[in-house]
């Protein structure tokens, strides 16, 4: 497409310049971890093709440790092991001190070796507390299989708009549905039922109510399916992106979480440590203000005109920020450092990017309505405030990538940390990206156009998403006793990752082309024919992802089915504050 007076120079404004920069970033993240991964694989088949040939055990005591692969030293390390005499015996009383033996017999027709010792680590959880993470993750789950599965067919009717002619099937009724159910459904009860462990664990003590968390998940799962079955009726909230519920549904969900709020509030007053770990503030706060937000954006009565307008930028935006990803940056406040064993590296940056996260995410929602009739004074708030995020989200991002330090090699031995590892590369990138976005230039090209999907879908999935399954991956089989399959993980991970970047740069790619376009005054059907070959990738991309969906469904299947075996609990250690 030519440039004119109008669009020269685009490509050296700062937002796009940053957006591309940012995308670099993405592109380096995956080739260190395909590397990882490659480096693993050559190693181990240089390893199979060195024990391959056979080494004489004369020749192999003779030779240097440095020229022996880990088999041959332990082999030559076996041939040179000589008895003391008095490994059998001894004059000290015998005492397991490791707690490895589970019985003893004196008896020989009962040889001890029948027995296997089941080799999981697993930890103590009380099974009223187990099963509600349980729950709450498997009804998490099956959103997450709906909610794409909607989200796959709005997809596949870009590229064949003549796909149906049923009007509960039309984009209008099933886009909120895709988008409400992925919200309210898939990460609020899954970030939930994470959470119910973490308070638990950090706060050494037991849940409040037990009963509360079930009264919880009903009302949260109900408004789902009542909120969507009003939607694909054509019942809806009138056109509130995110509060497309009707209020009465929308109530259901608001008393979930403020059932929530009082049994995570309860537990943490009844904690038997002194410190309130930084978790926990995260945690809190996400419910203090969704619970505020959901009554602000429900109130009829200043939501005429710009109210309006001001109110759902203010809903829209907290939704993600205040809700999403305040919940879920607490998440990984205790399963990273849990994941690593180790402590999160600063406490003190966690508390500055808690702050300046509560101060600037507020006040940055009407950046989505620049150059619209509010006041200019209130746009260009929005934007500094925006610039300002850039310190909360590097506060983050450090404390994160500091906390990783010195364990880059688990990305090749696990799948745990690379979850890990794209949540927070897509928690700078995404979130960065967002503040380039609200410059006006870059907000006047992108604005209106499948730009702003690629971006949602770069939060949302990239951050959340992510986040939650490393999360799920980490903890799951802790309490549950069951992994599931390392190349399953794998197939996972991949299909998601590679799904999320054709999905973004097909998107971002094709709304910049739109907005230029626009701005040229090319006529608006034939920028949407020209956009036709980006929504396939963008079909593409999403079919990857679904599928991916459809692997960590079986997953979490395989790790939470019920167990015929009763394996030891063993206690880890939870994440220290400095």
């Amino acid at each position: 497409m030519a440039q004119t007076t109008k669009t020269d120079g685009w490509l050296t404004s700062p937002g796009v310049l940053g957006t591309v920069l940012l995308l670099v970033v993405v592109m380096f993240v995956a080739m260190l971890i395909i590397s990882a991964k490659v480096d693993r694989i050559l190693k181990a088949n240089k390893l199979r093709r060195a024990q391959a040939v056979p080494i004489p055990d004369d020749v192999l005591i003779d030779m240097a440790p440095e020229q022996l692969s880990e088999a041959q030293y332990r082999r030559r390390t076996a041939l040179l092991f000589k008895l003391s005499g008095d490994e059998l015996g001894g004059t000290g009383p015998a005492f397991d001190d490791r707690a490895l033996i589970t019985r003893s017999t004196s008896e020989p027709e009962n040889p001890l070796v029948d027995e296997k010792i089941y080799s999981g680590t697993r930890l103590e959880t009380p099974p009223e507390l187990r099963k509600i993470v349980l729950w709450y993750l498997g009804a998490a789950t099956c959103w997450l299989v709906f909610g794409t599965l909607v989200g796959q067919y709005l997809g596949m009717k870009f590229v064949w708009p003549d796909l149906d002619e049923v009007s509960w099937l039309s984009f209008g009724r099933l886009r909120p549905v895709h988008t409400n159910t992925v919200f309210w459904g898939w990460a609020s009860l899954a970030m939930i039922g994470l959470a119910y462990f973490v308070i638990a664990r950090t706060s050494n003590t037991v849940i409040h109510s037990y009963k509360n968390a079930w009264r919880a998940w009903w009302l949260i799962n109900l408004s789902v399916v009542i909120g969507n079955l009003c939607l694909m009726s054509g019942i809806n909230n009138g056109g509130g992106e995110y509060r497309e519920y009707l209020w009465p549904v929308a109530l259901l969900f608001a008393l979930g979480l403020i059932l929530t709020f009082r049994n995570f509030y309860a537990t943490v007053k009844r904690r038997k440590i002194p410190e309130i770990y930084v978790s926990n503030w995260y945690i809190l706060a996400s419910l203090v203000w969704t619970i505020v937000l959901a009554t602000i954006g429900y109130l009829p009565w200043y939501q005429d005109g710009l109210g309006e307008t001001i109110i759902q930028g203010y809903y829209m935006h907290q939704g993600v920020g205040m809700w999403f990803m305040t919940f879920t940056l607490g998440l990984i406040y205790y399963y990273l450092p849990s994941a690593l064993n180790k402590p999160i590296y600063s406490y003190s940056l966690g508390v500055l990017a808690f702050w300046t996260q509560m101060l600037f995410y507020t006040l940055i929602g009407t950046h989505h309505f620049v150059f619209s009739p509010l006041p200019w004074w209130m746009q260009t708030v929005a934007i500094v405030f925006s610039v300002g995020m850039f310190i909360p989200v590097i506060a983050g991002s450090t404390n994160f990538f500091m906390t990783m330090r010195g364990s880059w090699s688990a990305i090749g031995r696990s799948y745990v940390l690379p979850f890990f590892l794209v949540g927070v590369i897509y928690y700078f990138v995404g979130s960065s990206q967002g503040s380039l976005q609200a410059f006006r230039f870059t907000n006047h090209v992108w604005h209106f156009t499948d730009f702003n999907v690629a971006h949602s879908h770069m939060t949302m999935y990239g951050i959340i998403t992510f986040i939650l399954w490393a999360c799920i991956y980490a903890i799951v089989p802790k309490i549950t006793g069951r992994e599931p399959s390392q190349m399953l993980v794998g197939a996972h991970f991949w299909l998601a990752f590679i799904g999320l970047f054709a999905y973004t740069v097909s998107l971002m790619a094709g709304g910049t082309v739109k907005g230029m376009a626009w701005i040229e005054g090319v006529p608006f059907i034939e920028t949407v024919v020209n956009t036709r070959g980006y929504w396939t990738w963008r079909a593409i991309g999403g079919t990857l992802m679904f599928i991916s969906h459809v692997i960590f469904a079986w997953n979490f299947y395989t790790m939470s089915r019920s167990s015929t075996a009763t394996p030891e609990p063993a206690h880890l250690p939870t994440p220290v504050t400095p």
